[in-house]
């Protein structure tokens, strides 16, 4: 039988009292797994004509007191960083697993992107019924954007213009249990057809 990419074990890091018990776990369990993924889909990228990706391995290292809620590898064409550029991301949080497109508050060209989104707000409607939205990716929670529509995605946008710390994180969010079901094959085409889907918004962002 296929061996499925991610644990339950996985999710359940995030639980474990402690920062260095927590970050230990993490390197141990989620990290090899993000360093896999990380190769597989910034190769994918790199085929599809956008520049050359780099993954980039949240590494937690300014943590002192506060364990990580939650984890990630991101992608973006740059060697050496990504917070201040669109990017992509894999990661999870302990009630989740996510695949997302983000524009974080570190990106200069908030106001642009998010005029530039506005004028193409179709781009939205192309997104399948299980395509989330948020305004801030240090939260787990997001909103369908099926259900809040064109108008909950102005409301966002709008933000994205005027509030400083604003942000922009669209994507998928699966269960722990959907996440464990997949094999290694599966997982890395779910993160492959996520990011197609993905990818008309993405070209939005970017100009």
């Amino acid at each position: 039988m296929p061996q499925s990419f991610w644990d339950s074990n996985d999710f359940a890091v995030f639980s474990i009292d402690g920062l260095d018990q927590r970050m230990e776990a993490l390197q141990k369990l989620i990290q090899p797994k993000f360093a896999v993924s990380g190769e597989h889909i910034s190769s994918y990228l790199s085929s599809l004509g956008k520049g050359e990706f780099f993954p980039h391995i949240a590494r937690h290292a300014r943590r002192t007191v506060n364990p990580p809620k939650d984890s990630w590898v991101a992608f973006a064409p740059a060697k050496r960083g990504y917070k201040a550029l669109p990017h992509f991301q894999i990661g999870l949080w302990g009630t989740h697993l996510f695949v997302i497109l983000a524009v974080i508050y570190e990106n200069p060209d908030k106001k642009g992107i998010a005029e530039r989104l506005e004028k193409n707000s179709k781009v939205f409607t192309t997104l399948s019924e299980d395509f989330v939205i948020s305004g801030d990716h240090m939260k787990p929670e997001a909103s369908y954007i099926s259900k809040i529509g064109q108008d909950g995605v102005a409301v966002l946008l709008e933000r994205l213009k005027t509030v400083k710390k604003a942000e922009l994180v669209i994507g998928k969010h699966v269960t722990p249990e959907y996440a464990v079901s997949m094999t290694d094959t599966e997982f890395l085409k779910f993160a492959e057809q996520t990011i197609d889907e993905l990818l008309p918004v993405y070209n939005v962002i970017t100009g």
